[in-house]
């Protein structure tokens, strides 16, 4: 399609016309238009280019970064949206959908992408064209709303009537819309208006940037810094099918309408009904289309911790506290155990979307779901560890579940309730179709879902039964007395609410968000705008808080705490419409304090681990169990407090430095139940404090203690690298002003390193659910050349003779174990083969001569001390560790540790 005009000024060359000077448009011509392309305008698209998106780093990621768009072909664009009028005319007959509308001139809204497709589909074959949209199944609701179309397809070679692309949209918006044209909250008295109502000339758009926000053609994709010829958007919906949405409507500022946003408070699917959302048509065919994947580098989204764990432990007045939450860039689970006395994020990546993750009342586990509130899209519930690893995944076996929540029944027992849509709720009719179930979770397994009852309530039901609720449309209440028989009501005046959530505790407070609607108004004195306030309600749906946005944010995603009164978990929205930040909110005193800040942050959940003050009495809580000290020794930060729960029960542990925390699989070992209790830095002091002060006194079964003898580590004098590792931290010195415990351990202060060490357990996870082993792979013994200095420090030290000092140390840890009747394994693990060309034992120096007088010494050891076992692996570099079994100098990969401790688990067995 071809339309004659001049192009001239500025726009003479338009093969290089970007938006800069699209608005040259009083020369197109808009007469003699056939008469089934009444109400549309030519738009003159051929050789220009159009940009998508913006490089606003405050900007959603899907709206990042900008992209160029170019067309060879022209089109046609409806002046106004389609009205109830013409959508009423058409599809009566079509499909017997009629809309409910005061005025046949206002937009047709309310309606799905589908009732606007199958209306596309209707005008074209009106006009006697073929239609672009094919489908196999079409599904209504009892409105006759079109809620599926099987195998759904569009042509975009059709000459037909279609919705337009996002590129047509920018381009046509730019070249013949005005924003002051436009119906916003800052003149639409927050209501529809008839179309065209503002006065605009014979080529300009109406309302391309207001009254009604706009269905468009395209699925939700990323965008990327290339340009496309003729594009149509992503191939494809991934997950959940999102679509985009342009312009704005009658309840959006006009500050905060732009030519690259692209979606809406909600997420919207091809299913989306929203009283506020409508649609325009384009008309004619698209040659030699583009459609993009998500190729590229994988999106991961920024993320960065605000509160520290001193901060979020002051708040929550407990050590054992956690967050979970959607990363929407990604899709995964992301979480952070403060806990672990750090503030680290870690994401589970998975194929599998993440949406309303909820961690369970013991903090072990999270269950979520793979569809979103206000989406009758297919959905599944899952169970899965929160751990790094995410193991433990379970899939509940039901047809269509979502938006899961734990729940504590009032015998104790706990199970999840989830409801089988969790779509639109404003129908009585379509809300009575759904219905909510429950289900145990038991033994690292679900149970046999029950019905519970008819409606979709995924806000929560309380533990006694008395009282459910659910928002999305309408906040809907089912209140079943002790004495009488349920009834469903709606709450708050029957005014639009979502994000709703039932308090945790005994209270019944409900938890929910707005539209700026005429009764929180009332309620908080003052207007507002979408999603600026929150409200809670009480059992009977009164009114009794509302809590104020930050400046230049709203509300979104609101839960309750867990464990936590009076506080709610929320994701704050910028300008932008993204989720830029998750805070906790102080519904007492209306503090927001952030946690986290990123890209798009969606459906936070936290946990509190209550501590009871009084029954840890005789302890310090701010000292005891607090072994946090830093990243600088990571391993004896988190493994001290594991220490504490396994300690009656193990039979084997292993000291020593990072070769051990590589080498030693403790969890392949069959001959009793082992640790690996390995700390960088090290040296025989570390190892003989821990032994002495912790291992021999407090592990009632233990029989053997693996020590790793690492020769070129013994440099150091006495203490320097205990200290170094825990200098001054106050849970060593707690327990060492306490005798290290050795007169008993308070039942109490076991139970608390419990608390400590639970969850997403830092042993589990970053050592991979074994006791303690860090896993690596294979890098051979000489990562990037033996020229790149293999060789740390000075190798005459060992002249000094400083390693004799170590030498003692040894010789009194085999006394004292010799008491306890443990068995002292030391260990020389291999090193490269390469420091046989040198003259020195391994990485961190030491002469090969005085390595060997060493060697000899400990050879004879053997005879001298029963209870000590010397294995030289290392053979001053003859050993048979091969390249794939080794992870650099002197480290061993996989395999090599593999080996290695199935050596020693051999040994123990023949010594048994």
């Amino acid at each position: 399609m071809q339309f004659h005009i001049f192009l001239g000024g500025a726009c003479l060359l338009f093969l290089a016309c970007t938006e800069s000077c699209s608005h040259s448009s009083s020369t197109d011509n808009f007469d003699d238009l056939p008469a089934f392309l009444e109400g549309m305008l030519p738009v003159s698209a051929s050789d220009a280019k159009v940009t998508l998106g913006t490089d606003n780093e405050n900007a959603k990621p899907s709206e990042r970064p900008q992209m160029k768009v170019k067309f060879d072909y022209d089109f046609y664009m409806a002046k106004s949206e389609v009205t109830c009028g013409e959508f009423d005319r058409l599809m009566r007959a079509e499909t017997g959908l009629v809309l409910k509308c005061s005025n046949d001139s206002l937009p047709a809204t309310d309606i799905s992408y589908y009732d606007a497709v199958l209306f596309a589909n209707a005008k074209s074959k009106a006009a006697g064209k073929d239609t672009a949209y094919t489908y196999s199944k079409s599904s209504f609701d009892v409105e006759k709303h079109c809620t599926g179309l099987e195998s759904l397809a569009f042509s975009p070679d059709k000459e037909s009537f279609r919705l337009p692309t996002e590129a047509e949209w920018v381009f046509a918006a730019n070249k013949f819309g005005k924003k002051k044209n436009s119906w916003t909250s800052d003149n639409s008295g927050y209501e529809l208006h008839p179309v065209c109502a503002k006065a605009t000339k014979k080529n300009e758009l109406c309302d391309i940037m207001g009254n009604a926000l706009e269905f468009v053609n395209d699925w939700m994709g990323n965008f990327r810094d290339t340009t496309y010829l003729n594009y149509v958007g992503a191939s494809e919906g991934r997950a959940i099918g999102q679509r985009v949405v342009k312009g704005g409507s009658y309840r959006d500022a006009s500050g905060a309408v732009n030519l690259y946003s692209r979606g809406d408070v909600y997420t919207v699917t091809s299913g989306t009904r929203a009283d506020y959302v409508g649609f325009r048509l384009a008309y004619g065919a698209i040659p030699n289309a583009s459609w993009a994947g998500d190729e590229g580098a994988e999106q991961t989204g920024l993320m960065t911790a605000v509160a520290n764990f001193t901060r979020v432990r002051s708040l929550a007045g407990s050590y054992g506290v956690k967050l979970a939450f959607r990363n929407d860039v990604s899709g995964n689970l992301v979480f952070i155990d403060y806990s672990s006395g750090f503030s680290n994020i870690m994401e589970i990546k998975d194929t599998i979307e993440v949406y309303h993750p909820e961690i369970s009342p013991d903090g072990k586990r999270v269950v979520f779901c793979t569809g979103l509130e206000g989406t009758s899209s297919k959905s599944q519930v899952y169970v899965r560890d929160l751990t790094f690893a995410g193991t433990g995944l379970q899939k509940l076996d039901f047809e269509n579940a979502a938006i899961p929540r734990w729940r504590i029944l009032p015998d104790g027992d706990t199970v999840i309730v989830f409801v089988s849509d969790a779509g639109d709720n404003s129908t009585d009719a379509t809300f009575k179709k759904k219905s909510t179930w429950q289900v145990s979770f038991a033994g690292e397994k679900f149970g046999t879902p029950q019905k519970l009852f008819d409606g979709a309530y995924h806000g929560g039901v309380s533990a006694d039964g008395s009282l459910a609720v659910t928002g999305s449309k309408l906040l809907r209440a089912r209140i079943t007395p002790s004495n009488g028989s349920a009834r469903d009501t709606v709450w708050y005046n029957g005014e639009q609410a979502c994000n709703v959530s039932l308090a945790k505790d005994d209270s019944r407070r409900t938890l929910f968000l707005d539209f700026g609607s005429r009764t929180g108004k009332k309620f908080v004195g003052e207007s507002y705008r979408v999603h600026e306030r929150l409200f809670v309600a009480d059992k009977n749906g009164k009114l009794i808080k509302s809590v104020a946005s930050p400046e230049g944010f709203s509300f979104d995603h609101t839960e309750w705490v867990s464990g936590l009164k009076d506080y709610a978990i929320v994701t704050l929205v910028n300008v932008n419409d993204a989720h830029a930040k998750i805070a906790l909110v102080n519904l007492e005193t209306s503090e927001i304090v952030e946690l986290v800040q990123g890209d798009e942050l969606w459906h936070p959940s936290f946990w509190v681990c209550p501590m009871n003050a009084a029954y840890y009495d005789k302890l310090n809580l701010d000292s005891a169990g607090m072994y946090y000290v830093g990243q600088d020794a990571p391993l004896i930060t988190h493994k001290m407090n594991a220490f504490w729960t396994i300690s009656d029960i193990v039979e084997i542990v292993a000291l020593g430095s990072s070769r051990v925390s590589v080498g030693f699989m403790a969890q392949e070992v069959k001959s009793g139940y082992a640790f690996n209790m390995a700390t960088i830095p090290n040296d025989m002091d570390v190892i003989a404090t821990l032994a002495e002060n912790y291992v021999l006194p407090h592990c009632k079964n233990l029989k053997y203690l693996i020590v790793s003898l690492d020769f070129d580590l013994w440099s150091g004098g006495k203490d320097q690298n205990f200290n170094k590792n825990v200098g001054g931290n106050i849970g060593f010195e707690y327990d060492k002003s306490h005798s290290y415990w050795k007169n008993g351990v308070p039942s109490q202060y076991k139970e608390l390193n419990a608390v400590y060490a639970n969850g997403i357990d830092y042993l589990r996870d970053f050592m991979n659910e074994n006791h303690g082993w860090i896993y690596i792979e294979s890098g051979g013994w000489i990562v990037g050349g033996f020229n790149e200095n293999p060789i740390i420090g000075d190798p005459a030290w060992s002249n000094a003779r400083v390693w004799s000092k170590h030498l003692d140390r040894l010789k009194d840890l085999i006394d004292y174990a010799k008491k306890k009747n443990v068995v002292i394994i030391g260990v020389v693990f291999p090193q490269s083969p390469y420091y046989k060309k040198t003259g020195v034992f391994g990485r961190h120096g030491m002469l090969r001569s005085t390595a060997e007088s060493l060697i000899d010494s400990l050879e004879n050891w053997q005879k001298k001390y029963s209870n000590f076992v010397f294995v030289d692996e290392n053979k001053m570099g003859d050993h048979d560790y091969t390249d794939e079994m080794a992870y650099d100098y002197d480290h061993l990969s996989y395999a090599g540790g593999q080996r290695i401790t199935r050596k020693l688990d051999s040994l123990i067995q023949s010594m048994k």
